[in-house]
């Protein structure tokens, strides 16, 4: 019908939800009640050829790993898996000549494995691939980053067959107890709480050869790669999810106000009420909903001082937090803290 779009939210192939569903099978958990949690079903993970919504994969992992007891679900899941399994986008990563020219393929294509995520390849003084969340909330995400961040460098490694280690990684999510793991993977300082999700790499690393070049093969898979992006129909993207994701790295630093998130998306403030208006959403809502979405998260890591999450969520004291955490929750962050802890310690959790 006219004026009605028939675009759907961002979809991905589901390879990351499917392993997970395999860890918590493993582990004798109730999978049936994480995924409609999330709001996914059984046939989708059975089925290697559905999609799934990048929002729902990203809940799933979040209740897998809590489920699991396992901080660093994405990590884990993708030094363990077969890179081969992402299918056509990885074969024509493996067969390009060189590492810049799989990583100029790997931003073209990515959209057909996670049509979520976007990648930048930004090539100058050093080598840096970007990850830019589309259409989804970044601020919800850890698992499914990190997969990603770890199954590239894997990937890079296995096509030049090389110790290939990143100078830099940084993450937009914080730290959490068990993250030093991923500075021994990487072989390199990881930041986080940064306002980009980068892996950097030094200046000659695009020109590194590739093991498994076929320069013939190459040009035949690049062309059904083509086919393969020409029957994907253009995703949804509300207005919600980019304000959400402008919102994410100014906030620590108490900058999330409209106008400087009007401004980052390209637009006046008033045309961004107006935007969110037509979808009955305000800016201070989003931007509370966010907070209190990120405290509970963050209360949920004993790592990460009181004082900290403050910081994170944009407080400028303590006590501005904790006035305001208790008007959305009726607990204070402490309450809230060990409440959360006497559930993981009875083993139940609330999903």
């Amino acid at each position: 019908m006219q004026g009605v779009s028939l675009a759907m939210p961002p979809s991905a192939t589901g390879a990351i939800a499917r392993l997970a569903a395999a860890r918590v099978t493993e582990r004798g958990l109730d999978l049936a009640a994480l995924l409609r949690k999330a709001g996914l079903t059984a046939s989708q993970i059975q089925d290697r050829q559905a999609r799934v919504a990048v929002a729902a994969q990203i809940t799933f992992l979040n209740l897998a790993a809590e489920a699991l007891r396992d901080d660093l679900l994405g990590f884990h899941l993708a030094q363990a898996f077969e890179p081969r399994e992402i299918g056509l986008p990885y074969f024509v990563l493996a067969s390009s000549a060189t590492l810049g020219d799989a990583m100029a393929r790997a931003e073209r294509y990515s959209t057909i494995t996670n049509e979520g995520i976007r990648l930048l390849c930004q090539a100058g003084s050093d080598f840096r691939i970007r990850y830019c969340y589309v259409g989804v909330s970044r601020h919800t995400d850890r698992h499914q980053l990190e997969f990603w961040a770890t199954a590239f460098v894997r990937i890079c490694r296995t096509l030049t067959d090389t110790d290939l280690r990143p100078v830099r990684v940084s993450l937009a999510h914080p730290r959490c107890g068990a993250s030093g793991q991923l500075g021994a993977f990487f072989g390199c300082e990881v930041t986080f709480a940064s306002e980009h999700d980068e892996i950097t790499f030094a200046p000659g690393t695009p020109q590194l050869r590739l093991a498994e070049a076929e320069r013939y093969l190459n040009e035949v898979l690049i062309q059904y790669c083509e086919e393969a992006l020409s029957r994907r129909a253009k995703p949804a993207i509300p207005v919600r999810a980019n304000v959400e994701n402008a919102i994410a790295p100014l906030l620590p630093h108490g900058r999330a106000r409209a106008g400087e998130v009007a401004r980052a998306l390209g637009m006046s403030e008033r045309t961004l009420a107006r935007r969110l208006a037509a979808e009955n959403l305000t800016f201070f809502g989003i931007q509370e909903d966010m907070r209190q979405d990120l405290a509970r998260h963050y209360l949920a890591d004993v790592s990460l001082p009181v004082s900290r999450i403050a910081w994170l969520l944009g407080f400028q004291e303590v006590s501005a937090f904790t006035h305001a955490f208790k008007r959305w929750t009726g607990q204070t962050p402490t309450q809230m803290r060990s409440r959360i802890a006497a559930q993981a310690t009875s083993g139940n959790v609330d999903f």
